[in-house]
């Protein structure tokens, strides 16, 4: 198992729906997130700062976020969420959602 942070920025005008999108997250998209071996998915919300925590289970985490990437159902809720998101200048070529460093675990 593998951990990831990462992390974005959100549109302030966006937070109130962002908020209920999230409430009703579409069961298409978690199905895909599971099936692409991501458990224990958690996003946080600070000072216009999204925070996403999850732990990967597969093999193979690339080819897994290309499947994810290549759903249909997941490129419509990317397409609804992207407008209300705005990526970290600092963030790697490619990425949207800036990958983050673990400097401390405690199990």
């Amino acid at each position: 198992m593998q951990r990831y942070g990462m992390v974005l920025k959100l549109r302030p005008e966006a937070e109130a729906e962002y908020r209920r999108a999230h409430a009703a997250v579409w069961p298409e998209v978690l199905q895909m997130i599971t099936a692409c071996g991501i458990r224990n998915y958690s996003i946080y919300l600070k000072d216009g700062f999204l925070f996403s925590y999850f732990e990967y289970v597969g093999a193979d985490f690339g080819a897994d976020m290309a499947r994810m990437a290549t759903d249909a159902k997941t490129q419509e809720w990317w397409a609804w969420m992207k407008p209300m998101q705005e990526p970290l200048a600092t963030r790697a070529e490619g990425e949207w959602w800036a990958n983050m460093e673990e400097v401390f675990h405690y199990d």
